[in-house]
């Protein structure tokens, strides 16, 4: 039997245990698990829990994202070196507590998630998640190369938890809560915009916790530094005279340094600025709400006053003209 019944809106899935006999209840949510996510670990601790399991998955791609509600009885999920080895996409998930709650470890660190609250972890290393009762949990798993923090720097923040009731984390965690209305009802779209707008929640919610809780080590001082510098660039994206020296200047730093900071990214400032435009760019390119702008207009909105350079630069990174991008986006939105 598949137990994954596909549902109207493109990719998404829905699986619900109380539809089957109580035997087979609690296989049939981890196989549901597993197949969603990476290869996992599930336990239920008494058999009578298992024989009386309830679990529900609703799940969906978002661009480049996988989103998921996942819902059940008490129950442990790890993922071990065993499972690693079998599949290591190299993952980052995003979990959002909903109701209930969990106990997250990952990296030596174990942290408590109320509803509202949400934490990071890598499937590339050994994690465990605990539920002591019935719980439901928004997932969100992406490739690491969708944000804008390296696998080092992420690896300080796995398993802490963020408030989603204050700082950048309370808005982020309201975001994601209204993302669960959407895929439980089955109006969340699979649009680029909404997936862009996650990551760059999360990054400005890791930048924040970067800046403020590292310490000590100037290899820390100097990514912390990084951090703050990508989130001012964030900030002055649609500044047209945002300059290399200006963002030196403004973080008390000189240019060679600067320039020095990003050569791990493998880039130039001015290009890492350039990519992040674009990106920009193709949101709103891709956004209903603005089919009425001029393509012209929103290329000058992010800092690209000429027209024609804007058409050449998007063209070299997306393979596609501005004008072919919204016309492909905007017809498979209707």
């Amino acid at each position: 039997m598949d137990d994954r019944a596909p549902d109207a809106v493109a990719g998404r899935v829905v699986v619900d245990c109380g539809a089957v006999p109580s035997a087979e209840r609690f296989d049939m949510w981890t196989d549901a698990v597993n197949r969603s996510f990476v290869p996992l670990r599930a336990w239920s601790s008494e058999r009578a829990e298992r024989s009386g399991f309830q679990g529900k998955l609703v799940a969906q791609p978002v661009g480049p994202l996988s989103v998921s509600s996942v819902a059940g009885s008490a129950v442990r999920v790890s993922r071990t070196r065993a499972e690693i080895a079998r599949d290591d996409p190299g993952h980052i998930k995003l979990g959002v507590q909903l109701q209930g709650r969990s106990l997250i470890g990952q990296d030596g660190r174990e942290a408590i998630l109320m509803p509202g609250d949400f934490a990071v972890y890598d499937t590339t290393r050994p994690y465990a998640l605990d539920f002591d009762g019935p719980f439901r949990m928004l997932v969100v798993m992406f490739p690491l190369e969708t944000l804008r923090i390296d696998r080092a720097r992420l690896r300080a923040l796995t398993a802490s938890r963020f408030s989603g009731r204050e700082g950048v984390g309370a808005i982020a965690s309201s975001m994601l809560r209204a993302y669960d209305a959407t895929l439980e009802n089955g109006t969340l779209q699979n649009r680029m915009p909404l997936s862009d707008a996650v990551l760059d929640m999360l990054t400005a919610a890791l930048g924040e916790r970067l800046e403020l809780e590292l310490d000590g080590g100037e290899e820390v001082g100097r990514r912390a530094l990084l951090t703050r510098i990508e989130l001012y660039i964030a900030e002055h994206l649609g500044d047209a005279e945002l300059t290399v020296t200006e963002i030196a200047r403004a973080h008390h730093i000189s240019v060679r340094y600067l320039q020095k900071l990003f050569e791990g990214k493998n880039d130039t400032v001015s290009a890492w600025i350039r990519h992040r435009r674009l990106d920009a760019t193709r949101r709103d390119l891709s956004n209903p709400t603005q089919s009425a702008q001029q393509i012209s207009s929103i290329g000058a909105r992010w800092g690209f006053t000429d027209a024609t350079a804007f058409t050449r630069a998007f063209r070299t990174r997306f393979g596609i003209t501005p004008s072919e991008y919204r016309a492909q986006t905007l017809t498979v939105a209707h």
